[in-house]
């Protein structure tokens, strides 16, 4: 007999229900404290309600954070655990009545019977939890470079103000060099009235030796016909930003060094497709987590949010269909970045890519058909776990 545990989590507590596969309740639905104890009068519950011959199931839906404590334990005990999607479970929810009825028992309630009905579920694994700190690192470090790529935006915008005349004599200001400089001297006015000596020394250190006496020269004679405003507000606001940007640039290099180790340890076949380097490969893989949990690649595609989406009603078909757009987000970011440099650096992608422009598909639409390629590549040396050999 098959025994189905509907768990709904919240913050505080989890409303649980136990049924067999017969429709019987075993257990109505309960309450458990958010700990410990609560965790083991779960466990002593299901105990109660199975023998030794029962087949067990364990659902739950994906809460984020929430869930996270309980699917460990869970998981540590033996228990064939399944996360579901919540965007399943609330059709799931819907599909008997037409009523608005969503409550936490109810909640419960459904997942229990979703465990049962569905036989396509495939169960949370160890690994798959345990990927859950490549997960954290690769998310954390999106948020940082998001974080340093609004500072940036901020620097060309101040320097605009103070001293826009500088853009036009370096090749980018976001490099050590322009840094060192705005650092010290954060406007116009101040470089104009710096000492040829120190500005020389400064520029030729921060570029080690790239620029010398002859572009300290170019700047400070820039700044003395500058248009730049005098303010000292702004000055001040340069020289934090700048600060935040050095010591975001040392917080995602410290993050950076940690995936690689995970990276190591994971020893991915992904990583010897050209082009697609480890920051990339460690958030593919942390988004997809288990590859065993799909059953094909279009399976994955659809995961990721990237399956055209239809629509027919009639003599009414959509003619031109966008992708869902209803997977996560980071992975899709990093399948069309990675997708980018493979077809870069890759000459089988680089030709795909240049068949469908030729087919006059616009370049983000032919990148869209390359990624979807790169997804069917990556499922397939996930399965075999061999890796990258080129078709050229």
């Amino acid at each position: 007999m098959t025994v189905s545990v509907g768990i709904d989590v919240s913050k505080d507590k989890h409303d649980c229900f136990i049924q067999s596969a017969e429709g019987e309740v075993l257990m109505d639905v309960f309450m458990i404290s958010n700990n410990m104890d609560g965790f083991r009068t779960l466990l002593e519950k299901i105990r109660v309600c199975v023998s030794h011959q029962d087949k067990i199931k364990v659902g739950l839906e994906a809460t984020g954070h929430y869930s996270y404590n309980l699917l460990g334990f869970l998981l540590d005990n033996g228990l064939p655990t399944y996360v579901l999607n919540p965007l399943r479970t609330n059709l799931y929810r819907k599909s008997p009545s037409l009523r608005k009825t969503k409550t936490d028992r109810v909640d419960a309630r459904t997942i229990a019977s979703m465990l049962l009905s569905d036989v396509g579920l495939k169960p949370y694994t160890d690994t798959a939890y345990r990927n859950e700190e490549l997960k954290s690192l690769t998310r954390y470090r999106f948020d940082k470079v998001k974080e340093r790529a609004k500072l940036k935006s901020s620097i060309a915008r101040l320097v605009c103000i103070l001293f826009p005349e500088l853009e036009t004599l370096v090749s980018s200001l976001h490099i050590a060099s322009v840094y060192s400089l705005l650092e010290e001297f954060p406007g116009a006015n101040q470089v104009a009235a710096a000492h040829l000596t120190r500005l020389k020394a400064l520029l030729e250190t921060a570029s080690k030796g790239r620029y010398k006496r002859n572009m300290a020269l170019e700047i400070r004679d820039a700044a003395r016909n500058s248009i730049g405003s005098w303010m000292p507000a702004k000055s001040l606001e340069l020289q934090h930003t700048i600060r935040l940007i050095r010591e975001l640039d040392n917080e995602i290099a410290e993050i950076e060094e940690q995936i690689q180790s995970l990276m190591i340890e994971l020893d991915s076949p992904i990583t010897t497709i050209p082009g697609l380097g480890f920051r990339m490969a460690a958030m593919i893989l942390a988004e997809v987590g288990d590859f065993t949990r799909f059953a094909s690649p279009d399976k994955l595609l659809a995961y990721a949010g990237m399956s055209p989406s239809t629509y027919q009603s009639g003599q009414l078909k959509n003619c031109y269909p966008h992708i869902e757009k209803r997977g996560s987000r980071y992975l899709r970011y990093a399948l069309y970045n990675a997708t980018k440099y493979v077809c870069h650096w890759d000459p089988t992608f680089a030709a795909y890519l240049a068949k469908k422009r030729a087919e006059g598909k616009h370049y983000n639409i032919a990148l869209s058909h390359a990624a979807k390629k790169l997804v069917r590549l990556v499922f397939a040396m996930e399965k075999s776990r061999q890796p990258y050999c080129s078709a050229t």
